[in-house]
């Protein structure tokens, strides 16, 4: 029997696996809604987690001898207790700030436990094979069903319903829910509030371990199982609504089906239409299909505020301005004194340091820079900056090696690459705040990872290799390193210009004023998604230049740069130069690019000063330590190298 001319068989045998990989999708965002929805922690490292429920279950037959069952019920426990752990150790100092920082932390320990595993284990899968009593099928007639895939659809929806009816229809539920929302009134009751939550996370990292547990014997168990599973886990929670508990279960089994049955149909379609239709919803229903409200939009007026008012750059009725001082004279000069000393050294660089590293890290300080007037002068963490640095050099490279057009038009193709896609998700995006906008960037640059993975124009898993450089106005030949490197440089000044002239113009100080206080911004009558879209797309666009420039300098273009990671990769250098500071993404991309590629000559020269050997092994740990980094800057060190130093040249001038 057939199907629009698909043997019937070949459509079950689809839509079984589908129903599989959506009980893996409902599992996990239903730990991810539980640990949001009473917690409002995004736990970016749900993924990692799973992956380590999977090895914990591996690692307990492989050495112990333990089987499938036992593994079944002490993996969860052994990744809870972790997750107690990080909990305490951690999250807990991260509650009265920003949810954002939420988001980064778990998002570094991701790195550190991937890393961990890679490091031992490598990037190959280990088989783990299925338990006896589940091995071999049931013929149905119609279809022959996998015993073991058929456990994976019952035990996940037993799961699921068990922790829904938990959550919502008991006491132990009705105190979570009021712990989130009122805990000093829960704790007048006698309820130990603070041990709530650290079992709630507890409890939702070991749901991550318990689906990964399952989803040992179906795929092979890798460190890196997680990584692009939580990006579709987070479409799922959008589509479903944060925070929802039947909308992430009811979502994650649906999508899973869909997918499934889009591999039977348009096979090309079914990496990218979890995304698709979050872009879908998105337009419908920004706050998802199971949301119970939408987020609250404060839009109250202000008669008097006079600091705001300051800084913004129109009189409005019932504003009262107060002149803001000017900077003093001296720091000033001090500032282009500065200036001058560095461009005077990057114009002498090339003749000490090799020039096509220093314009590698030219690039990355432009695209820094580029992410640092989003985050840090208009308040949005974006986590899709990389789908903007990608994709801007794809469509360089393909200009240059395919179409043979001139250096100075493919630049402004990939410009206008970044800029256009930035329009376009910024528009999906920008009707949502905080970490809502995080997650849906995300999710969306991860879609377009998917399509350039796909796309024949792109190279796929090779990338477009052999680039050239090209004439600059078809007299200027690139080839010459020393001349393409002060032509970056002259870019790379442009660009930095064109952000402090942003920053410091009246639409700058619009931006900064909604990112101090958006809702008193909107009581005096700005428009602020009109001015964070604005914001959103010049940043992408100089994103996108950072992008193409840095394929032109290299000659080729993979996939790396439109991946996930990239985007952490960036954050982490705005990070730990300093959000908010002109100079601090400049440094923090020195400093990560240069720990990135000499952290092995450092290795060797510890190992040869304290003789442990194991140091010789650091360049490959590159992940460990950029996690490590991101957790030390989040928890102890959140201003970064440039706001330390001048936090602590502030110090004495107030005293």
């Amino acid at each position: 029997m057939e199907i629009f001319g698909i043997p019937l068989q070949a459509m079950l045998s689809q839509l079984l696996l589908g129903l599989v990989n959506g009980s893996f999708y409902a599992m996990l965002s239903l730990g991810l809604a539980v640990i949001f929805g009473l917690l409002n922690v995004i736990n970016f490292a749900h993924g990692a987690l799973y992956m380590m429920g999977a090895f914990v279950a591996w690692m307990g037959l492989t050495y112990f001898g333990i089987n499938y069952w036992v593994m079944l019920l002490v993996a969860p426990l052994v990744v809870g207790a972790l997750g107690i752990v990080i909990e305490r150790s951690m999250l807990r100092w991260l509650y009265k700030l920003d949810h954002l920082y939420g988001l980064l932390l778990t998002f570094g320990i991701t790195l550190l436990l991937e890393g961990l595993f890679r490091s031992f284990y490598g990037v190959s899968g280990q088989p783990y094979s299925v338990p006896s009593a589940l091995a071999g099928a049931t013929d149905l007639g119609f279809m022959v069903l996998p015993n073991y895939r058929a456990w994976v659809v019952l035990a996940s929806l037993i799961v699921c319903f068990v922790t829904w009816f938990v959550i919502e229809k008991t006491k132990l539920g009705a105190y979570l829910r009021a712990g989130t929302e009122n805990p000093k009134l829960v704790e007048a009751f006698g309820v130990n509030v603070p041990l709530m939550v650290t079992l709630t996370y507890g409890f939702g990292v070991a749901l991550a371990a318990f689906a990964g547990v399952l989803a040992a014997p179906v795929i092979q168990v890798s460190p890196l199982m997680g990584s692009n599973l939580i990006i579709v886990v987070f479409a799922v929670v959008v589509i479903g609504g944060m925070g929802s508990i039947l909308g992430s279960i009811v979502t994650g089994l649906a999508l899973g089906v869909v997918e499934g049955l889009t591999r039977v149909f348009y096979p090309e379609l079914s990496a990218t239409v979890v995304f698709i239709i979050m872009a879908l919803v998105l337009l419908v229903r920004p706050a998802g299909l199971f949301a119970r409200k939408s987020e609250p939009v404060f839009r109250f007026h202000l008669q008097h505020d006079f600091r705001l008012c300051s800084s913004l750059p129109v009189r409005l009725p019932g504003c009262t301005f107060l002149r803001p001082s000017s900077p003093h004279r001296l720091t000033t000069m001090n500032k282009n004194i500065g200036y001058a000393i560095a461009l005077v050294a990057l114009l002498a660089a090339p003749f000490l340091v090799y020039p096509v590293f220093l314009m590698k890290v030219l690039c990355f300080v432009l695209f820094a820079c580029a992410f640092n007037l989003l985050i840090g002068f208009t308040g949005l963490l974006s986590f899709g900056h990389a789908a903007f640095f990608g994709s801007a050099g794809y469509v360089a490279g393909h200009c240059l090696s395919k179409l043979g057009l001139p250096v100075e038009v493919a630049l402004l193709l990939g410009t206008a690459t970044g800029a256009g896609i930035g329009l376009v998700m910024g528009l999906l995006a920008i009707r949502r705040q905080g970490i809502y906008f995080t997650m849906i960037t995300l999710a969306l640059a991860q879609m377009l990872y998917f399509v350039c993975l796909q796309v024949k124009l792109t190279g796929g898993e090779d990338g477009l290799q052999g680039v050239p450089r090209g004439k600059l106005l078809g007299t200027f030949d690139l080839s010459n390193d020393f001349l393409l490197y002060y032509i970056v440089l002259a870019i790379v000044v442009a660009g930095f210009a064109l952000i402090g002239r942003t920053i410091h113009s009246p639409f700058g100080q619009v931006l900064k004023a909604i990112k101090e206080n958006e809702p008193r911004a909107i009581s005096l009558g700005y428009d602020v998604d009109r001015y964070k879209l604005l914001a959103f797309v010049i940043s992408a666009a100089l994103a996108g230049l950072a992008g193409a420039t840095k394929t032109l300098v290299l000659g080729f273009e993979t996939l790396t740069d439109v991946h996930w990671s990239m985007s952490g990769l960036v954050v982490l250098m705005t990070l730990v130069g300093g959000m908010g500071t002109i100079v601090g993404p400049i440094i923090g991309a020195i400093v990560i690019i240069l720990l990135e590629n000499k952290l092995g000559e450092l290795g060797n020269v510890i190992a040869s000063v304290t003789s442990i050997e194991w140091f010789r092994s650091l360049g490959e740990s590159v992940t460990i330590v950029t996690g490590l980094i991101f957790i030390l800057c989040v928890l102890a060190f959140r201003r970064g190298i440039v706001g330390e130093l001048a936090a602590r040249f502030k110090r004495p001038a107030a005293r």
